[in-house]
């Protein structure tokens, strides 16, 4: 079967931070197409790799890629703020590490039907698991623009974005071109030329309407309260990071770890 579905990043890095699991069990709380899994499983030598992503597609096409490794790999469609709930589903207490790689994946930006990218037109739909919850769409279809403007600010650090929070709860756009559209004519040719050097006009929009439908934040926040709890002694929890939003979040995390007192040793 092809690996294309999506190109794990940092591979040799995931596998030199998480070696001391070998012959543990490892969670892949972000499965995608399964290559980091792979790799834990081939590389770092992990005995059982439990592997979760809230994509359907994600979870049938890595169940099809790591059929060969048998009951080694476990696929499980459930979102990582569940991690804890399913490992005691599976009569799972502690594991030897926990690695999520987050953000949308590179199959998910390339389908075009899923409606993430504005690199051709699709319906907005923008959502990770499409058996749940509102599409973008529907949140165009019915927010004020005070809301909307709060949303691009929080989630996409817009600095226009009242401006174009008006300009989008005007034209209530269905689809991925219409709403790219509708954010470039909302700014100054000026404020054009100057974005567009750098990224396209509506990319920091599209950032956080996926982040306010999908709830990426919230899921992060209860992902990292729960990871540490689940990692026996000298376990190892990596996260990657794309964006500043979850950069900061991750590192106020680690950071109020390592200040943690370590656990009584008997």
């Amino acid at each position: 079967m092809s690996a294309a579905y999506h190109l794990p990043v940092l591979v040799d890095e995931v596998c030199e931070a998480l070696a001391p699991a070998r012959e543990g069990t490892v969670v892949d709380c972000t499965l995608g197409g399964g290559g980091h899994s792979e790799a834990l499983l081939e590389r770092v030598g992990a005995a059982r790799v439990i592997g979760l992503d809230r994509d359907p597609a994600a979870i049938d096409f890595a169940s099809r890629r790591l059929a060969g490794y048998g009951d080694r790999f476990c696929a499980v469609h459930a979102p990582f703020s569940t991690v804890t709930a399913v490992l005691a589903g599976l009569g799972v207490s502690a594991v030897a590490a926990v690695l999520a790689d987050l953000g949308v994946s590179s199959h998910q930006l390339d389908r075009r039907e899923r409606g993430f990218s504005f690199q051709g037109d699709a319906p907005l739909d923008m959502r990770m698991d499409t058996t749940r919850g509102p599409t973008a769409a529907d949140l165009l279809a019915t927010i004020d623009a005070r809301a909307l403007a709060r949303i691009l600010r929080d989630y996409g650090e817009e600095p226009d974005a009242e401006r174009i929070a008006k300009a989008i709860v005007s034209a209530r756009p269905t689809t991925t071109a219409a709403l790219a559209a509708t954010v470039e004519a909302a700014m100054s040719a000026r404020q054009r030329r100057q974005i567009g050097k750098r990224i396209h006009p509506a990319t920091r929009t599209f950032q956080a309407l996926r982040i306010h439908v999908n709830r990426e934040l919230e899921e992060l926040a209860t992902f990292l309260d729960e990871a540490p709890e689940l990692l026996s002694l000298g376990g190892r929890l990596a996260v990657i990071t794309f964006h500043s939003l979850e950069d900061r979040a991750v590192k106020r995390r680690f950071g109020a770890l390592s200040r943690a007192p370590e656990p009584p040793r008997g």
